[in-house]
């Protein structure tokens, strides 16, 4: 069992033309022994935003603080504290921050693809 502050994980930052003012930790993982699930905590800066992309897997996310979008079918979804998405495989998806203050949200995604 693993009981733990997600912030005393290591933090990876990205930074670069497609992704601005993200960090991304994995909080349970493949390290922890879990086999089918990764679970990774994400923290958008004011500004930030993820890369516009697709890949097979899908992501589960919950929204934990802060305001925010999600790239849907052409257009920006709003979401905030307590807004959920599933965002199935091959489907093109984004988030971006749409607020003053961090946006914070908790992603799984299926065991295999790269954690983070």
């Amino acid at each position: 069992m693993k009981v733990i502050q997600y912030s005393h994980e290591p933090e990876t930052r990205f930074e670069n033309d497609m992704v601005k003012g993200v960090s991304g930790r994995v909080v349970i993982g493949k390290a922890d022994g879990a086999p089918n699930f990764c679970m990774r905590v994400f923290e958008l800066e004011s500004g930030g935003f993820t890369p516009r992309h697709k890949h097979d897997w899908e992501h589960e996310i919950f929204f934990h603080a802060g305001y925010g979008e999600v790239w849907q079918n052409g257009k920006w979804v709003p979401v905030q504290a307590g807004s959920v998405a599933f965002i199935p495989g091959d489907e093109e998806h984004q988030i971006r921050n749409a607020g003053d203050h961090q946006l914070t949200f908790v992603c799984l995604i299926p065991s295999g693809p790269p954690e983070l």
